[in-house]
């Protein structure tokens, strides 16, 4: 009677004991997150089943080291192959160890492309000519193919038919999102590469969708002020602000009046802008035409879109940026000639 009482009293203690083994197994060799993000992992040539549970651990990859080893001693992997894989934060162990058993091209890597923050098309365009070797100019003309541009509004919700107006000078300005982007094709089009940035962007202004309708926009006519306030803002603390600036410059049906948009009408860089370049007649300077340009100027950050959309609720409708990147700002126009009179440095 007595071994029957220890028995009872030990078994479910052992069932326990496995049961809450087997799920710590399990809940280790799980993904680490359930956030779609891609990680670059570099698998060297001689390298064990073990020697890339620590590769894959460094990467942020394992949720358990100890569970990934376990793994391993219970599975066999014995043609694990060395390449630079690109994984996902959602991969469980096994994924990851199944893709490398057995590689397919979609997850290894054979180039990246990065668009930068603030760049114009014929900057992007360069990234994609280096990718693709092809002439700039030959992207550019793929960008403006009316068959191409009218699959893109099919297919993204946040693209109209602001894309096809004849006043634009680039249709896809302002909608490729600045990002690196990891190539897994074996042979990538600029169709290809432009759905990548045009899938990212889709993801990024999900969140905000809500917001812009309630102020009565477009995504053209957001991303179009979202892209000037990139161009205007030199740091991320000013760019609320400056959003706010044109904001209150809007509601009171004052010309926008900025030197960005000007120097993008002639397709200038730089921040001096002559009464000459004023007079330009283009529907990108907000000098002559009131309301938004046509369409976007650059590319835009998230936090230039999340800046746009909260943007600051202040008084101002002027400002200035001295050599340093400071901004002063002023609430009237004898405050801000005074300002750019004591500040000028161009």
């Amino acid at each position: 009677m007595k071994k029957k009482t220890i028995i009872q009293v030990i078994l479910p203690i052992v069932v326990v004991l496995i049961l809450g083994g087997f799920f710590f197994y399990r809940h280790g060799i799980s993904a680490v997150s359930k956030n779609d993000k891609e990680v670059i992992v570099k698998m060297e040539k001689g390298m064990g089943a073990l020697q890339m549970v620590n590769r894959l651990d460094e990467a942020g990859l394992i949720k358990n080291p100890l569970c990934a080893k376990i793994f391993l001693k219970l599975h066999s992997y014995d043609h694990l192959q060395a390449n630079t894989y690109v994984f996902n934060e959602t991969m469980s162990v096994k994924d990851m160890y199944d893709i490398m058993e057995n590689p397919e091209f979609k997850y290894i890597l054979k180039s990246k492309i990065t668009i930068k923050e603030g760049n114009t098309i014929p900057e992007v365009a360069e990234e994609f000519s280096r990718l693709l070797k092809i002439k700039k100019d030959d992207v550019i003309k793929q960008w403006k193919d009316p068959q191409l541009l009218q699959s893109f509004i099919k297919d993204y919700w946040f693209i109209d038919e602001s894309i096809l107006n004849k006043n634009l000078m680039y249709p896809m300005e302002g909608y490729l999102y600045p990002e690196t982007y990891f190539i897994t094709e074996e042979k990538p089009t600029v169709e290809s590469v432009t759905r990548l940035s045009l899938d990212m962007m889709s993801k990024i202004l999900e969140p905000y969708k809500d917001e812009i309708q309630k102020r009565g926009w477009s995504m053209h006519q957001f991303l179009t002020f979202a892209s000037v306030v990139e161009r205007e803002s030199l740091f991320d603390k000013d760019k609320p602000i400056i959003a706010g600036v044109f904001m209150n410059r809007l509601d009171q049906d004052m010309l926008l009046q900025s030197d960005i948009t000007v120097n993008y009408a002639w397709q200038r860089t730089g921040v001096d802008v002559s009464y000459q370049h004023l007079k330009i007649d283009s529907l990108y300077n907000t000098y002559k035409y009131k309301g938004l340009p046509v369409g976007p100027i650059s590319t835009v950050s998230r936090s230039t879109l999340e800046s746009c959309v909260h943007y600051d609720k202040n008084d101002y409708l002027y400002f200035f940026a001295k050599k340093d990147g400071t901004v002063l700002y002023s609430r009237t126009l004898q405050e801000h000639n005074k300002t750019v009179k004591e500040n000028k440095w161009y």
